[in-house]
This record gives structure tokens, sequence and C-alpha cells, in this order.
């Protein structure tokens, strides 16, 4: 049987930027991308925790050591700057080849605190 599974998250990410004029997506910092095996127009889930909102977007990448997490388009109206979110990614898995998430816990600036999984999912 194949089951979704969490694959990916960046935990606790600031919001560092909003934009409603643009045609939608999250932009990402390339090297948290890499971090967790994000790709560009990968559908996510983002959870916020300042208010409880909950939405599905895709991922497109931004620029490497930057620490950008930025809304755009509808999603934008959803956050503030400076909110906490959480971003998840699944993945449709057997459960003989699923080995948990890669899970990046994040500090005030999207810094990379801890990882959790890094030797992968599958």
């Amino acid at each position: 049987m194949m089951r979704i599974m969490l694959k990916s998250k960046l935990h606790m990410a600031t919001v560092t930027d909003k934009n409603i004029a643009y045609e939608g997506s999250i932009e990402i910092d390339e090297e948290l991308m890499k971090a967790v095996d994000l790709k560009e127009n990968e559908q996510v889930l983002v959870a916020d925790v300042n208010n409880g909102e909950r939405f599905e977007t895709y991922v497109i990448t931004g620029k490497p050591k930057s620490g950008t997490i930025a809304l755009n388009g509808a999603a934008a109206r959803l956050v503030e700057k400076g909110d906490k979110v959480i971003i998840m990614s699944f993945g449709l898995f057997e459960d003989s080849e699923y080995k948990g998430p890669k899970v990046a816990i994040l500090g005030e600036s999207n810094q990379i605190l801890q990882m959790k999984g890094e030797s992968g999912c599958c």
C-alpha cells in the first residue's frame, strides 16, 4: 500500500516579505530548499503559527543564503512579515521505502539551527 507521508519540513521559518501583486507562490532560500529536498514548483502546505492559517502553494527558488521566506499573490494576504510558518511537503511512499522526513529547525534569521532526518526519506 502507498501512503502519503511527510517528506520535507522547514519548522518555524520567519516570513521575510510578502507581495500581493505577484502571480503566486512561496519564495524560499535555495540553501534551505536543498537542506530539506524541496524542488522548484513543488507543492507545499504552509501553516502560519501566528494566526492559524493553513494554505497550499508552490515553491520558487530564492537567492542562496538570503534567508528569504516570501509569500506572493493571494497567499500574501494570509501572513504578515515576521510571522512564524511551518512549510511542509508530502510524498507517496511504500512502507518499505519511507525512512522519515528531512526537517530543518530554523532560527530568527531563517538559519538552520538543527537538522533531523538528514539521511533522507527514500
